[in-house]
């Protein structure tokens, strides 16, 4: 177990933030993160790729590293070259080569991005895009043989093209090189031990727009022992895995808005929004209509 630690000074004395950073989150594959089935067959054909950029979306704290950490972990081999680029490096990973970036020195992420790639990587992983220097080189190395895996602070996933198209990044450029974008959050499990049935009001429903599925029963927190009395025992993650196809990469050229995109790759390719995949959640009795609409309330 590590630990990320901040320490703030206030007017009487200080106030600590303790980060846990356990170990066997590596351990997590692909198929326990929230994925549905749909979902996560489309994500695992992108790392299968040899080349090409994959990017994970979402605010602060919404698993992203985890996720790419479990990508990773599954391409982990003897025979394959992966380097990381991070800030900092969260996990200690065996057969990974991992750096620290240190701006103190001029270890920054686009010029340890330009040095590693040196190495002949076969996967690279880039802790997150903050600047155009670093997208336009990590595309540009996702065209020349790498598969490059990093992450974004957007609302969805469709707007992490528009992010990157006003970082400076040329619109072609990320039409070739993005093959998939995935969003996500959060949200707690109900503790299947005391989680109790209840109806949704058709006020609530009708707010988010939701049609009540027969057969479906919706559940809601209680609390127990089990659960320290809070009704929620684990996180899991909702997804939103979004594909890029020709016609996507037509409209990025164009420089299309963001809902534009996002409307095409819902009524054409069939994506699943994150509130949806949230409801749908819920719906199996594995979360709660509340907590998915607290965490994309920008929706």
């Amino acid at each position: 177990m590590d630990f990320r630690v901040s320490i703030l000074p206030i007017s009487h004395g200080g106030k600590t933030v303790l980060r846990l950073l356990d170990q066997a989150n590596l351990s997590i594959g692909l198929d326990h993160l929230g994925f549905m089935p749909e979902s996560i067959e489309q994500f695992k054909a992108a790392v299968k790729r040899p080349h090409g950029m994959i990017l994970v979306t979402g605010p602060t704290g919404s698993g992203k590293s985890t996720t790419l950490y479990s990508v990773l972990n599954q391409l982990n081999q003897p025979a394959k070259n992966l380097i990381t680029i991070e800030d900092p490096v969260e996990y200690q990973v065996e057969g990974i080569t991992q750096v620290q970036v240190n701006p103190e020195v001029g270890l920054t992420f686009a010029g340890g991005l330009r040095a590693l790639l040196r190495q002949s990587p076969d996967v690279v992983m880039i802790g997150e895009i903050r600047d155009f220097e670093t997208a336009d080189i990590a595309m540009k190395a996702s065209l020349t043989g790498q598969l490059v895996l990093s992450t974004l602070h957007t609302n969805d996933a469709a707007s992490a093209v528009t992010r990157l198209i006003d970082m400076g990044v040329e619109p072609f450029l990320v039409a070739s090189s993005v093959n998939l974008i995935e969003a996500q959050r959060l949200v707690r499990q109900l503790c299947q031990k005391c989680r109790e049935p209840f109806e949704p009001s058709p006020v609530l429903l009708k707010e988010l727009n939701l049609q009540r599925v027969k057969g479906a029963t919706y559940f809601r927190a209680k609390g127990c022992r089990l659960c320290a009395n809070t009704g929620y025992r684990g996180r899991m993650g909702i997804i939103e895995v979004f594909q890029v196809d020709e016609r996507v990469r037509e409209l990025i050229v164009s420089r299309a808005q963001s809902w534009e995109i996002k409307d095409y790759a819902v009524k054409t390719l069939g994506m699943i929004p994150l509130r949806q995949d949230g409801l749908r959640k819920a719906e199996m009795g594995v979360t709660t209509i509340e907590e998915v609409v607290a965490v994309t309330a920008e929706e």
